[in-house]
Order: structure tokens, then C-alpha cells, then sequence
């Protein structure tokens, strides 16, 4: 059975208000964002709170299993902390579940209406607004990542920042010198991920415009007005953007995982200083291996999120160029 709803309002409906066909767009993504529903973001937040808000529960409860099992408590507690750490994992991934289906949704919905929106542009004079190679690139290749950012949106940096203060909240309670060394780690990366973000932007505004050309010249080469050296000439362009997005991409990550692996070595020492000299339980120290890769998991989405925003940014405000839309947005839908 369907649990989602079907009904999706499209371009080319005739307006209550005028009479006419609608043809406009937002003017920028974040436009695009509220126009395809303010209350499927509300209620994706909703659940990305109910998320981080338990986000902790998790690294406590190791805690204390550890604690309790080297201290020699009764079997019973443990049992009963285990089944609580059991019921808390359920029910966290069945809150992931629901949410990623629910996101998946709205961003298929957000692809759907934008390729709809360029199909019906194109048929409406002057259709020569839009070079038909242009139109194939939009529909079948620009429209998907566009219109799939619509789901995470706002959702993922509500629910990985929320899930990066509650832990690191958590943690700072435990042990506040190594929470500060663990955040040393992570400051260096405020500087490189948006310069070299900058760099990977500039690219994929350059692939996507090649791509067009590509586009353009399969048109043209069925009408029999083009060869094949320029083509041939554009899908190696194709391949040196592709290869510097590539370069750019993996020396960030390279660069974020060193200082993830610089937190851990920041744990170890002073973690087992602490507890070599009776500061602290080792079940803190478990916290915060576990609590680390709770923040190493959330800042990397984070900057995921930061590129596809800026990446798609680029791409939304190539499709409106390209389409030559109004500026004027439709109703939500």
C-alpha cells in the first residue's frame, strides 16, 4: 500500500487568479526549497529533533555497562542496562528509517515538479528559449541532484548539529580537557573545507556547462550539422573537470580523517593518564572513543551538506539561465 501521497501540483496548470498558464520559478534554491512545502520540512525537523535529542543516551549507557561489568556489579543491572541500550539502538533506527524514507520523498517530489517545469517550458513559445540539447541535460541529468537536495535540506544540519551539541555537551560533562583536545582536532578543518570547497565549485559549474555543449552537439550530429571533433574534443574536458573534482574531493577527506585519527591519539594519552593515575573510570574513556565517532560522523555530513549545498546552488541557478525563468515563484505546493 502507497503511504505517500501521489498528488504533486505541476507547471502548466491554469492559474484560479488569471486564467493563464503558470511559468515561473524561484528565484534561488532556497526559494525552490519552501515552494515544494514548508510542512514536510517541519515535520522532517520534528524528527530529526527526536533524533539528536536522544543522541547521547547511547554513550552513557556504555558507560555505565562498563563501569558496571568492571566493578563487579550484580548480573541483573547489567542485563537490564543492556536491554535499555537495546531498546535505545530500535528505537533510533527506527527513527532513521522513517526519516530517510520521508526525506527520499520529498527530494524525488522536488525532482519531479523541476523536470516537469523545464518540460513544459520548453513547450511554451518562444520555444527557441531552450536549445533542445540543453532541455536533455536539464531533464535527464541536472534536475535529480537539485531537486534531491529539497529533502535534506534543512533537516541535515538540524540533526547533525544537534546530534554534535548534545554529544559534545555530554562529553565536556565527563571530561573537559579531553573534550578540548578533541576539539583542537577539528579546528584546522574551519579553514581548508571551504577554500577548497570554492575549488570543486568552480569546476562542476565548468562540467555542467561542457555537459550542455555535449548535449547540444548530439542534437545537432542526429540533425546531420556536426561532427565529431568538437565532441570528442568536450568529453575529455569532461574527464580533466571530473579528475580535478576527484583531486580536490578525496584531499578533503584525506585531510578531515587525519584529524579525526589525531582525536583518537588525543583520547588514548590523555584518557590513559587519567586512568593509570585514578583521575577517571575507564568506562569515561569508552565514552569517548564511542562518543568520538559520533562527532566525526556528523561533521563529516555537515560538510557533505556544505558541498552539495554550494554545488547545487551553482546547478539551480544554471537551470534558470538556461530556461530563461520569470523571477516570481508558484504557490507552495
Amino acid at each position: 500500500m502507497n503511504i505517500w501521497p501521489s498528488r504533486i501540483g505541476l507547471p502548466g496548470r491554469v492559474s484560479q487568479k488569471t486564467g493563464s498558464a503558470t511559468d515561473s520559478m524561484p528565484s534561488d534554491l532556497f526559494g525552490f526549497i519552501w515552494l515544494m512545502g514548508r510542512r514536510h520540512q517541519a515535520l522532517i525537523a520534528g524528527l530529526s529533533l527526536i533524533l539528536f535529542v536522544i543522541g547521547a543516551a547511547p554513550l552513557e549507557l556504555q558507560r555505565r555497562i562498563v563501569n558496571e561489568a568492571t566493578q563487579q556489579a550484580s548480573y541483573g543491572t547489567l542485563l537490564f542496562l543492556v536491554s535499555l541500550y537495546l531498546a535505545v539502538a530500535v528505537l533510533e533506527g527506527a527513527v532513521k528509517f522513517t526519516l530517510n524514507l520521508y526525506r527520499s520523498w520529498v527530494g524525488e517530489k522536488g525532482t519531479l515538479w523541476l523536470r516537469a517545469r523545464v518540460l513544459h517550458r520548453a513547450e511554451t513559445p518562444p520555444s527557441e528559449s531552450m536549445l533542445e540539447g540543453v532541455e536533455l541535460s536539464i531533464v535527464l541529468a541536472e534536475a535529480e541532484p537539485v531537486g534531491g537536495f529539497v529533502g535534506t535540506s534543512i533537516s541535515e544540519p538540524l540533526l547533525q548539529v544537534g546530534i554534535l551539541v548534545t554529544v559534545c555537551s555530554y562529553l565536556i560533562y565527563l571530561q573537559p580537557l579531553m573534550m578540548l583536545a578533541v576539539a583542537a582536532t577539528f579546528a584546522p578543518q574551519i579553514a581548508f573545507v571551504p577554500m577548497m570547497q570554492a575549488a570543486i565549485n568552480r569546476r562542476v559549474e565548468a562540467k555542467v556547462a561542457i555537459m550542455r555543449d555535449v548535449s547540444e552537439g548530439m542534437v545537432h550530429a542526429i540533425e546531420g550539422g556536426q561532427g565529431e571533433d568538437p565532441q570528442t574534443s568536450r568529453i575529455g574536458a569532461i574527464f580533466s573537470a571530473n579528475m580535478e573534482i576527484y583531486r580536490y574531493k578525496y584531499a578533503m577527506n584525506f585531510l578531515m580523517n587525519l584529524m579525526a585519527q589525531l582525536g583518537y591519539v588525543g583520547i588514548f594519552v590523555l584518557g590513559g593518564y587519567y586512568v593509570v593515575t585514578g583521575k577517571t573510570e575507564i568506562g569515561t574513556v569508552v565514552a569517548f572513543v564511542s562518543g568520538l565517532a559520533k562527532i566525526v560522523d556528523p561533521w563529516g555530513a555537515i560538510v557533505d551538506w556544505y558541498r552539495d549545498l554550494r554545488v547545487t546552488q551553482v546547478k539551480f541557478r544554471l537551470i534558470r539561465d538556461a530556461a530563461k525563468f520569470d523571477g516570481a515563484g508558484n504557490h507552495e505546493i
